[in-house]
């Protein structure tokens, strides 16, 4: 069973990948009901953090029912991300993780993020940074590389494990593909049988699936798996890839009713958390996932994105569950 510093995890852990403007606490609540085992914070710059961003503040909330969690933070400095790798530890995470794997223009053309990926001696540098100002554990997230011509994940984890990092995740894409293409999880299975490398690896990139999830976790031997895109508006995978491992069977899809609790849930955590017309407002973008391929939705989804009170709202869901308590999806 992978362990990361004193957290013990169960055998191949299923990870919550951490997403900008997605991976906030109220998803990550729901997540962690449907079976995510670790959960990251959005990523957070160490820049940001330290000039007291309000919005980088906000985001090291962390609660006690997610944990084991871990705050990710990202930046191109050593001074700056060893002190916001202090103020992250005031609000006690489980785990302190590097983003080196960003592929955004924004954050790579800060020499942050994916960037790092082209200089493997800053990347040391900065991680070390870290490592001597928390004594909290440190992971990081990273790709294979820039580009197809750069692929230098294998020295990247040597180097990383010898200063002390305690777990790797590698989305299985160069940051020149940024989201495109397919990922290639050769390159993380290489790692992991290199006789080095005794911390755990885990793999990221194209999980959507049981079926995939299971044949990935025997072709590559890795210790576990992050999720990231298939989980929005679909937190049901954590666990539908759990029953899959256990049994081969799959999990009853979840229900309209299920659906609609969740997305219900969603929405009041997310107005509980950041406020009524904040957390209506970045909802609207989570609707789509969480009804997708229903028929005759659109005027209850227009509704949804249009509505503007919360009581309201839930309203539009009382509404949404009598039209469509029966509805049975198809096969």
């Amino acid at each position: 069973m992978p362990k990361i510093g004193n957290i013990e995890l169960p055998d191949f852990p299923l990870l919550l990948a951490p997403m900008e403007d997605v991976s906030d606490p109220p998803f990550r609540r729901l997540c962690k009901l449907h079976g995510a085992d670790l959960m990251y914070s959005e990523f957070i710059s160490s820049e940001g953090l330290i000039r007291d961003a309000m919005k980088s503040k906000q985001k090291l909330d962390i609660f006690d029912y997610e944990r084991p969690v871990g705050i990710q933070i990202f930046g191109g400095d050593e001074e700056a991300m060893a002190l916001s790798a202090k103020i992250v530890e005031t609000v006690q995470p489980d785990l302190v993780d590097i983003n080196f794997g960003c592929p955004v223009k924004k954050v790579v053309s800060k020499g942050a993020g994916a960037g790092v990926l082209k200089d493997v001696d800053l990347m040391v540098r900065l991680t070390k940074a870290v490592i001597k100002s928390t004594s909290l554990p440190v992971t990081v997230k990273t790709r294979l590389g820039w580009d197809e011509d750069s692929i230098n994940i294998d020295e990247v984890a040597e180097r990383l494990q010898d200063i002390g990092v305690q777990a790797l995740t590698v989305h299985a894409r160069t940051r020149a593909q940024m989201y495109k293409g397919h990922s290639d999880w050769t390159h993380i299975a290489r790692v992991k049988n290199n006789p080095r490398i005794t911390m755990p690896i885990f793999g990221n990139g194209d999980i959507d699936s049981p079926e995939k999830a299971l044949e990935y976790k025997n072709k590559f031997g890795l210790d576990g798996m992050m999720i990231g895109r298939a989980a929005i508006g679909y937190p049901w995978i954590f666990n539908e890839i759990k029953h899959f491992f256990k049994t081969g069977e799959h999990l009853a899809a979840p229900t309209m009713k299920d659906r609609i609790e969740a997305a219900k849930n969603h929405l009041i955590w997310s107005v509980e958390w950041k406020n009524e017309r904040v957390g209506i407002v970045e909802m609207r973008r989570h609707y789509t996932n969480y009804f997708k391929g229903i028929h005759n939705f659109k005027e209850y989804k227009q509704k949804l994105v249009t509505t503007d009170g919360l009581h309201q709202l839930l309203d539009v869901f009382d509404e949404i569950d009598e039209v469509f308590s029966n509805y049975e999806f198809e096969i």
